[in-house]
């Protein structure tokens, strides 16, 4: 998994609005990578759409289909966040994900502060963000 500054990310969310990382700096931020097909990412999606309530917070779907799909599983569960489509893996390779579900918290400079792969705690990962904005970069 990659470390310090964090890597671009930008692009098209799959609900047509543009989105650019940079613009979150000033701020925590969660970037989560997750897969539809990923049993142990199902375990913590209504966690992830809680956190959105009071984070910034965006996902990368991970080998999960286009826009469309990934719409249509979010709808199916009921579940609500910001995605970006990555549908060959690029993204997630460029960032250094070993595998999925994979958190990144990056600090309000664009530092990735913490990282964890596999299921992580809605408390685990508040905590994590609250880190970030109180003790800065590692």
């Amino acid at each position: 998994m990659v470390s310090g500054e964090a890597p671009d990310l930008a692009g098209q969310l799959i609900s047509g609005k543009p989105f650019e990382l940079s613009s979150l700096k000033g701020q925590p931020v969660l970037v989560h990578f997750w897969a539809s097909w990923c049993p142990v990412c199902k375990m913590g999606e209504g966690d992830i759409a809680q956190l959105t309530r009071g984070h910034e917070v965006i996902t990368v779907a991970m080998q999960s289909g286009d826009p469309i799909e990934i719409s249509a599983y979010l709808a199916e569960k009921g579940l609500t966040f910001p995605v970006l489509s990555d549908p060959d893996g690029e993204i997630a390779s460029a960032w250094g994900v070993p595998g999925v579900p994979a958190n990144f918290i990056l600090d309000a400079s664009g530092t990735i502060h913490s990282t964890t792969v596999g299921y992580t705690t809605k408390q685990g990962i508040e905590a994590r963000l609250w880190a970030a904005r109180h003790m800065g970069a590692e």
